[in-house]
């Protein structure tokens, strides 16, 4: 009689992960944009910032798949600059609201001194309007970041840092709960009577095992930049006009929107289908790692 081994958990969560049609097809769109953006200057090699005033405003033909805007520059070379743009600060923005996060909601619900002074900060800022906080940063900060990095690379860690610093919140809330619940397992405590310092139960022990619900806060803290940002370049707070990004794109068509409304269709229709990605994504990410999931 042969004993059937347990299934490894990598095998149970991709199992899981497999049932969610809408997050495989939210993984599918998305890695499918991911790699146009990526691989488009090497399949499509116009340049994105071109002027052709001869050919401004034109409909899609075979030299210009998408048109052309005002200026003439290339549709389809835009978008794809322009979702490199939007994709690396939605990227870049989760990382830094993901690191913040989890450092204090480890540091919250491990440390019980910590607890009320940590989660009165996250009330704090939860209480802040996001939008106009991350308007007057902008707005205070662009020059001197532009006079040391560039117009370029100073908007980008601009707009990074202001979306990162003030969406960390329900990462460090999950984040908290998690540990709350994962320091009282028979395994924490005896680490903790044989002397070991927190520092090492923290790296070997709470972070390891909270890595489920930072995974699925990071899917959709992606979604939550990518809209902050779009939202931003719309408003014409965010990158110079002759940089593109989705959200510019979309604010540049409005002008236009009776005559050309192809102009606005594309950048927001991008738009739309990263963040759906990267919700199911979440969506599916969160049901793979529930643990009550083999029993629904």
């Amino acid at each position: 009689m042969t004993l059937l081994s347990p299934p490894r958990p990598g095998h149970t969560v991709w199992r899981r992960f497999r049932r969610h049609r809408g997050a495989v097809a939210g993984a599918a769109v998305l890695g499918f944009l991911v790699l146009a953006v990526l691989l488009g200057p090497w399949l499509w090699s116009l340049d994105p910032t071109y002027i052709d005033v001869r050919a401004r405003s034109a409909g899609p033909s075979p030299a210009h798949p998408l048109g052309t805007d005002q200026l003439g520059r290339d549709m389809l070379a835009r978008l794809l600059a322009g979702g490199r743009v939007s994709i690396a600060v939605g990227l870049a923005a989760m990382a830094v609201s993901l690191g913040l996060g989890t450092l204090i909601g480890v540091l919250a619900g491990f440390f019980r001194r910590l607890d009320s002074l940590l989660m009165r900060l996250t009330d704090l800022f939860l209480a802040l309007p996001v939008i106009p906080l991350v308007l007057v940063a902008v707005m205070l900060f662009r020059e001197p970041l532009n006079h040391s990095f560039g117009p370029q690379a100073g908007i980008f860690v601009l707009v990074v840092l202001a979306i990162g610093l003030t969406s960390w919140m329900p990462t460090a809330r999950v984040v908290r709960g998690a540990v709350l619940e994962l320091k009282e397992r028979e395994f924490i405590l005896a680490a903790r009577g044989i002397g070991t310092p927190d520092a090492a139960i923290i790296t070997r022990h709470v972070l390891p095992n909270v890595a489920s619900p930072i995974l699925v806060s990071a899917a959709l803290g992606t979604a939550n930049a990518i809209l902050t940002e779009s939202a931003l370049s719309f408003l014409g707070l965010g990158f110079p006009p002759d940089f593109p990004t989705w959200g510019r794109l979309l604010s540049d068509a409005t002008v236009y929107l009776q005559d050309y409304p192809g102009r606005a269709l594309w950048p927001g229709g991008l738009i739309c289908l990263t963040v759906l990605g990267v919700n199911y994504l979440g969506d599916g990410l969160r049901d793979a790692f529930d643990i009550r999931g083999d029993a629904r």
